[in-house]
């Protein structure tokens, strides 16, 4: 039967879960943006500005949430998951100093990123290329992009250990609809100078219930983990937008809330759940500072990108038969039971 109240988990869902239970600490989302790509070694052996010159101060990445999308953000962050999402099984495919959604066709100009799903994004990726392109997601029905700042300690490159892509019926999940193909959006402020500035970074580590904007020093025995959850309402009519978050709101209500009027289609929650296999310190990520790209930015300037090029058919499926019918599904669209 459909699940209305307490999820129904199995396996590594439920173990996913409780991980996401005790990362609610950190509530609110703030929105902000942020060849084939290269290999990690030929990216790692650029300088630690990660590419050319910046020749702006990257203000198109800032972004602050009016006072009702920050509360709206808030409650959807704290809100109980239920039993109504699937998910995609993703790996690092690389690193490279590009953003197609933020520097478009400027190869090398922006900070590092790891990217996850289509094999075939770098900094002249559309939706054809994506469409067209191979993918290392379980299922292969998603050949979006998916990516985030590198991850390093001590000044080298960390990749995901693992990376999860949940979709999940957070905001009038009845009506909820499929994200259009060729889609974009970013959440988490890159600029961010102190932690207060994003809230939508958070850290965790695996097996415990602390959570921070900024990195924690996982003990032995653990790996640094973090969410990241991005807006549940389309204007209905954009793919993107001038900022690439404009198109986009948060849902308002809280969990089976409803989508404010200027954004009136409510769509999956995406939340990333990444596994990084380290512990202790020395963490930093790629980001701009004073308007430099630099390998040395702090945890919570965190963000991340989506660009979708799920094929039509099955993301239809995986919504109509896992979010709206109100069930946990694998990677395959397919009901999990007890």
């Amino acid at each position: 039967m459909p699940l209305t109240g307490r999820r129904s988990v199995a396996g590594p869902t439920r173990h996913h879960w409780l991980r996401r239970v005790g990362a609610l600490g950190v509530a609110l989302l703030t929105l902000a943006a942020a060849g084939t790509v290269a290999d990690r070694g030929a990216a790692d052996a650029r300088p630690t500005t990660g590419g050319p010159a910046v020749t702006d101060s990257h203000a198109d990445h800032r972004y602050e949430l009016s006072p009702e999308q920050e509360a709206a953000a808030l409650a959807l962050q704290a809100a109980p998951v239920r039993g109504s999402e699937f998910r995609a099984n993703c790996a690092s495919k690389g690193r490279s100093p590009d953003d197609p959604i933020v520097r478009p066709g400027q190869a090398g100009a922006s900070h590092v990123h790891e990217f996850f799903g289509n094999l075939t994004t770098n900094a002249y990726t559309n939706l054809a290329s994506l469409v067209n392109g191979g993918t290392n997601c379980d299922p292969q029905a998603d050949r979006s992009a998916y990516w985030v700042p590198t991850l390093y300690q001590n000044g080298r490159p960390v990749a995901p250990e693992s990376v999860t892509i949940y979709y999940q019926g957070i905001t009038d999940r009845l009506n909820v609809k499929p994200h259009p193909q060729g889609l974009k959006m970013v959440v988490g402020n890159p600029l961010a100078t102190s932690a207060d500035q994003n809230p939508a970074a958070r850290w965790s580590c695996r097996g415990q219930s602390q959570s921070s904007r900024d990195f924690l020093a996982c003990p032995a025995g653990s790996k640094l983990e973090t969410y990241l959850d991005f807006p549940t309402c389309w204007d209905g009519r954009n793919l993107d937008s001038a900022d690439h978050k404009s198109h986009m709101a948060f849902g308002l209500g809280g969990l089976g809330g409803t989508c404010p009027a200027s954004h009136p289609v409510p769509v999956p929650r995406l939340e990333f759940l990444i596994t990084y296999p380290v512990t202790g310190g020395g963490l930093t990520l790629a980001g701009t500072r004073n308007g430099a790209n630099v390998t040395t930015a702090p945890g919570y300037t965190f963000h991340g990108d989506f660009f979708n090029a799920w094929d039509v058919a099955a993301l239809r499926y995986r919504v109509e038969n896992c979010i709206v019918a109100g069930y946990v599904c694998g990677t395959n669209g397919q009901w999990i039971q007890q």
